[in-house]
């Protein structure tokens, strides 16, 4: 936001008041002259910064295990990389189509299997986003509004902690921000070729994360209709050639997989009935914004309350969501309004006011859907958010600093905008209570200085301690946003939990599920206090939670008396002489994500089940030894089970239910199959069923009751050198059980 991107002649910067001519005519598609001595060094010094934030110290971040696995499957199958199963014996998908998982995957097939060459490609397109929206805003706006553009994407917290972690939001964005820049040439040049290839790109976005991928459609097509050159037949023509374009790129995977026979197909994850169109339209689909299919209710306790909030359109900056991506949402909301009034009358193809309504639009489309989803809400979901924030405080911070020198009527705007966003950090700041405690006063000191600097220096010659009171106000409005982001690579983060499945960076500042909280991993509704948490869990009803037994729910799980089983765990257990156990807390003798048995963080996960730490080395060397050819090593009740196994073992297991426990993938009739062929031995159960965070459902009983009859249960002690127990390998009233399957048992 520096006076280098102004191409008027000094001479004119002090008129007060607008000319018939304001705003002056679009810059042309070329830029005159080439770029200023500076841009190139400040845009690679920008993108040397963002690498440093993605890479540094990354063997030492938590991956989310549920696509680590579907990678490593689609290292030892193409199969499985095709359709994006968790496992290589091909028995049930990842919830999503598989497209990031084959970007992933190829690497890995390239390079080996590792965090390194699983993250590769996904820092490469990270680093590709910023050049990408830094390209487009510069070709609008200039070199600085660029420069300032990248540097706010680079620095977005919620971007820099889901860049570090291997779910598929990444390249979406990567995607999204292609189309957008494709879109904006196609209309600024006449062109069919970059329309057609903006739709390919959100095509790409659908087959990596589905509906998540056509947000910011409505965006583009308003703006292709609008401001195009074109006359309307042309254009309405070139919008349904576009449309097919996108059809195909967005459907060719649900298509592939719809002519490949249910029987040779592995059952699609999220899926009610393993068809990829019931995952489109149901749970990863429709249910993400009305709730339900899987997903819960958006309001107290459901699945969307529990990890980012109620629904709502203050959901941005609550406590969870705040200081992951609203430090700028002020900033940006007033450089739209200030930039779409100051382009005024200009005409209909002016590539401002484009531009204002690509990156408006994209920015509301997002606020709203994210802000009033019913369903799951990750708060990394919105990383989508910040390449439209980023575009708006670059190229609309600079026509507001333009206005500012120029017309006196709007002396007042940038420094309001500056001040409410330097209160708003303030506010967010100290909502870290004892993190970095002297940042709140250093940016309220900086931002006073800058408005008084701006306002007292406005009207004189001094530009070069003018330009220090602007940089004096950025500073401070980049310095939270900054704090946070840096946490992540450096070790000071208390967000996050769940071992890479919500990745958040900077401080707990809220109560969502598995992600800021009091806690890691702290309750929507309650704060852990004296061992005890009274609060709500996602889908549940009140209880209170302690290590030793109480009556919590746990996600969508039902209740029970104390110290009977709620629902499994991640994993498949169920906490030991507790209703449920704390997913990343302590208790209990189960098994939480991200934990072990009798110790949520660190300790040696004793026997099987599990979130993402792994089972014991002496569980997985008995299940090999007396393998006996199976294909599967194990059936667990859920991905993020099946999944820590795979990746100790190196072995495929099955996900009987899915990620969330409620896939209906096993039933009695095709375990009867798989045991049958001698390609499964050996399952695990839990006393109250075989339910993952869903509670369990019908098919899970069905399957449970079947096991026991015809099953022979595994003795610890035939694993364990630790356990001098006789009976089945139990571990408390609530843990899970070890069965074995032979042909012989198959009536």
């Amino acid at each position: 936001m520096t006076s280098a991107t102004d191409p008027r002649p000094h001479s004119h910067r002090h008129v007060q008041h607008v000319s018939a001519d304001w705003p002056p005519p679009s810059p042309p598609a070329t830029p005159p002259e080439g770029a200023p001595r500076w841009s190139l060094p400040a845009l690679l010094a920008i993108l040397v910064l963002a690498a440093v934030l993605y890479v540094w110290n990354l063997s030492g971040s938590s991956m989310n295990t549920f696509y680590s696995g579907a990678v490593w499957a689609g290292t030892q199958s193409w199969k499985a990389w095709f359709f994006g199963s968790l496992d290589p014996g091909n028995f049930l998908t990842v919830d999503k189509p598989p497209f990031a998982l084959m970007v992933m995957g190829l690497s890995c097939r390239v390079f080996g299997f590792g965090t390194w060459q699983m993250m590769a490609p996904m820092i490469m397109v990270a680093l590709a986003t910023i050049w990408i929206l830094h390209s487009s805003v510069k070709r609008v706006w200039g070199h600085g509004a660029a420069a300032v553009a990248a540097l706010v994407l680079a620095l977005t917290p919620i971007t820099v902690a889901i860049n570090r972690d291997n779910n598929p939001d990444t390249l979406l964005v990567f995607l999204m921000v292609a189309g957008a820049a494709l879109a904006l040439r196609a209309t600024r040049d006449d062109r069919l070729l970059p329309l057609l290839g903006s739709a390919a790109c959100f095509g790409l976005a659908f087959n990596t994360k589905l509906l998540a991928g056509w947000i910011a459609l409505p965006a583009v097509f308003a703006l292709y209709l609008y401001a195009a050159r074109a006359p309307w037949v042309k254009r309405i023509v070139n919008l349904l050639l576009a449309a097919v374009v996108l059809a195909v790129s967005s459907f060719w995977w649900a298509v592939a997989v719809s002519l490949v026979p249910a029987s040779d197909r592995p059952y699609i994850g999220g899926s009610t009935d393993g068809s990829a169109w019931n995952l489109i339209m149901g749970y990863d689909g429709l249910g993400r914004v009305f709730g339900g299919e899987g997903n819960g209710g958006g309001g107290r306790g459901g699945g969307g309350g529990g990890f980012s909030g109620s629904a709502g359109l203050g959901r941005m900056f609550n406590d969870i969501l705040g200081g992951q991506i609203s430090w700028l949402l002020p900033f940006s909301a007033i450089a739209l309004i200030g930039g779409l009034v100051l382009c005024g009358r200009a005409r209909r193809t002016d590539l401002r006011r484009m531009a204002l309504v690509l990156w408006g639009g994209w920015t509301v489309l997002h606020y709203v859907i994210f802000a009033t989803a019913q369903g799951t809400m990750h708060p990394y979901y919105t990383t989508a958010l910040a390449p439209g924030i980023a575009a708006l405080c670059g190229g609309g911070g600079v026509m507001l600093w333009r206005a500012f020198r120029e017309d006196r009527r709007w002396a007042w705007v940038l420094p309001l905008a500056f001040g409410g966003t330097g209160i708003w950090a303030i506010v967010l700041l100290r909502r870290a209570s004892g993190w970095n405690p002297w940042l709140w006063p250093t940016v309220g000191v900086l931002t006073a200085a800058g408005i008084v600097g701006m306002l007292v220096l406005r009207s004189g010659t001094r530009t070069r301690l003018l330009t220090a009171s602007l940089a004096a106000a950025a500073i401070a409005a980049l310095a939270g946003p900054t704090a946070y982001a840096a946490s992540e690579p450096f070790g000071n983060s208390t967000g996050g939990g769940m071992g890479g499945a919500n990745p958040t960076a900077g401080p707990s500042t809220g109560n969502g599920f598995g992600g800021p909280g009091g806690n890691r991993g702290g309750f929507p509704g309650g704060v852990r206090q004296g061992g005890q948490a009274n609060g709500e869990l996602p889908g549940g009803g009140n209880g209170q939670m302690t290590p030793g037994g109480g009556n919590g729910e746990l996600p969508q799980g039902g209740g029970a008396p104390s110290g009977a089983p709620n629902g499994a765990l991640p994993g498949g257990a169920q906490g030991g002489g507790a209703s449920g156990s704390t997913p990343g807390g302590t208790g209990g003798s189960g098994f939480a994500a991200g934990g072990q048995r009798g110790d949520f963080s660190r300790g040696r996960m004793g026997g099987f089940g599990g979130g993402m730490g792994g089972a014991s080395s002496e569980l997985i060397a008995y299940l090999k030894k007396h393998q006996d050819g199976a294909k599967w090593l194990l059936a667990v009740s859920n991905s993020q089970g099946a999944a820590q196994i795979e990746l100790s073992a190196k072995e495929p297991v099955i996900s009987m239910w899915g990620f969330t426990g409620s896939d209906s993938a096993m039933t009695v009739a095709k375990l009867k199959e798989l045991v049958r062929k001698g390609e499964l031995h050996y399952i695990q159960i839990g006393s109250g069923g075989m339910g993952g965070p869903g509670g369990g459902n019908t098919l899970s009983t069905e399957v449970s009751t079947w096991v026991k009859q015809h099953g022979t249960a595994v003795k610890e002690s035939s694993y364990s050198k630790s356990s001098t127990s006789t009976s089945p390998s139990t571990s408390g009233t609530n843990s899970s059980s070890l069965y074995r399957l032979d042909p012989s048992d198959v009536g």
